[in-house]
């Protein structure tokens, strides 16, 4: 194979973890120099600490196959993967974290099973996670919803991950958007995935950059972009609402005309604030969607660069 044209792009995004990249570097060339060639692509995405530094450290120690990207302030994980996309040039693309919760070593894992089967995507998944149980929690929920709202038939998913090079070709060329969610838009794309069971450890330095806040978010936004169920949720539910306003309405007629009883304040001030939240609902529901649009409309930038080395 042509020196050039590596096997694999290991694309990993950087959001405060320059405490972690020396070792994950170095273990990631122990793991593949024998083995396979391939490049590294550190995405910093906007941190706050030494991160960008400890890139440029790094790429004096390993110039041949070390890539460091520095956009100008934070877009996300997936974004940032984009931008690692973008810039990629192997044969397959492996997407992991910055923390070492991914043992570099399996990598080793998701080459073997991607070989085996001939997948376009392979999924690492975590035996046993290392992770708060509010944090678990989380992404088992996103994982295991995005089987009914989103496009992932399987509802499995996880960061360390395998793709190859023409599914990501047709992911940069075809998604512009200022929101992309990798696990969503790949299955567009393929439906040749293999899954594998990987380690998954505990994380070494720092704090995980998603925090609950930042978590809802993301899924809020998943929940928006990748599926038309907040539509449905406003059709069926305006249905349900209308048939008890509808039945109410009747219960209450039939009691003024056949037992007399006064139409009282507190019924109508009732059913004026449950009609008008549910109004409320719908038109957020609806703004939101009309806020997407006119984000495409305008061409948000889904990262911008300041540096490359």
């Amino acid at each position: 194979m042509n020196i050039t044209t590596p096997y694999l792009s290991i694309v990993v995004p950087v959001f405060n973890s320059g405490k972690n990249l020396a070792e994950l570097v170095k273990r990631l060339h122990d793991t593949l120099k024998s083995k396979e060639t391939f490049e590294l692509i550190l995405v910093d995405d906007g941190s706050s600490d030494d991160s960008w530094n400890t890139i440029v450290g790094l790429k004096l120690q390993y110039p041949e196959t070390l890539k460091g990207i520095k956009l100008n302030r934070n877009y996300g994980q997936h974004n940032a993967l984009i931008c690692g996309f973008s810039s990629s040039i192997g044969s397959f693309i492996v997407t992991m974290d910055d923390d070492l919760q991914h043992p570099p070593e399996e990598i080793l894992k998701l080459i073997a099973k991607q070989k085996e089967t001939n997948a376009d995507l392979v999924y690492g998944l975590p035996i046993n996670r290392q992770q708060q149980a509010v944090k678990k929690a989380g992404s088992y929920f996103v994982r295991k919803s995005s089987k009914y709202f989103a496009e992932n038939p399987n509802g499995e998913g996880s960061s360390y991950r395998m793709i190859s090079k023409n599914t990501i070709d047709k992911i940069v060329q075809n998604h512009t958007t200022n929101f992309i969610f990798i696990d969503e838009v790949v299955h567009w794309y393929t439906a040749q995935i293999a899954l594998v069971d990987v380690e998954h450890h505990g994380r070494k330095h720092g704090k995980t950059g998603y925090s609950i806040f930042k978590s809802i978010k993301l899924y809020l936004n998943i929940f928006v972009n990748y599926s038309a169920n907040p539509l449905k949720i406003m059709i069926y539910g305006g249905f349900i609402f209308s048939l008890i306003s509808f039945l109410f309405a009747i219960k209450v007629i039939f009691r003024k005309i056949y037992i007399g009883a006064p139409l009282g304040y507190t019924s109508i001030i009732v059913s004026v604030l449950f009609s008008a939240s549910i109004i409320m609902l719908c038109l957020g529901v609806i703004g939101k969607y009309i806020f997407n649009l006119y984000n495409h409309q305008r061409n948000k930038p889904l990262y911008g660069i300041d540096k490359t080395i």
